[in-house]
């Protein structure tokens, strides 16, 4: 039976993909995530997001956004289903500058992020003369926790994961499939071990399903 690791905790439908595949796991939170106050105006006509974290973050908050331009289909799913109005979804975050600086060069954009967001979006939009202003609506902690025993696969979601496993298990040999939900967290994985794949799409099924196909 394959061992694999998630440093992410998950859904039971997401359990249950694994337990089908004959494969034993281990999950827990690489990072902790802690919401923090801020203040915006009461009408934002652009904002963007790159994580579900972002998206919680201003739920249940009292202002108006008028479109918002995400990373992720998950986080196009939580906008959706809180009646927000979705006008752009990219897989990465230099896809949605990119569509950006093409087509909306002369707009105001909030950024709604954490404290380790990547510099990508904001960078290209600063490159392009795009007025963006940043809040912080969250901050990111490793949650360091060191692993005795072997995985076949370690599930990697993020680029703050991927440094909070290393970290806390750094004087391990790991020799273990790292298996990543995307370029940006392959990345960071890279850094470490040669043994990485991407899933084929931002979602942690499919990260799930490419540690299943990469383990029969």
């Amino acid at each position: 039976m394959a061992r694999i690791l998630s440093t992410k905790k998950l859904k039971l439908n997401q359990q249950m993909l694994l337990l089908n595949a004959d494969c034993s796991f281990v999950e827990y939170d690489a990072i902790k995530i802690e919401y923090v106050p801020f203040e915006v105006p009461e009408i934002i006509e652009n904002a963007i997001f790159t994580s579900q974290n972002s998206v919680k973050s201003i739920l249940n908050l009292e202002f108006r956004i008028q479109n918002c331009f995400c990373v992720g289909e998950k986080t196009a799913s939580l906008l959706n289903e809180n009646g927000q109005n979705v006008v752009k979804i990219t897989e990465y975050g230099s896809d949605l500058a990119d569509f950006i600086v093409k087509k909306q060069k002369n707009e105001l954009f909030y950024f709604f992020c954490g404290n380790k967001r990547l510099d990508t979006i904001p960078a290209e939009l600063k490159k392009a003369n795009i007025e963006i202003i940043e809040i912080e609506t969250y901050k990111t902690s490793l949650n360091l926790k060191q692993f005795k025993q072997d995985f076949d696969a370690i599930l990697l979601f993020s680029p703050s994961g991927v440094q909070s496993f290393f970290e806390a298990n750094k004087f391990q040999k790991i020799d273990s499939q790292f298996i990543c939900i995307g370029e940006t967290t392959a990345s960071e994985t890279r850094k470490y071990s040669e043994k990485v794949t991407v899933s084929n799409s931002t979602s942690v099924e499919s990260v799930i399903a490419k540690a299943v196909k990469i383990l029969k």
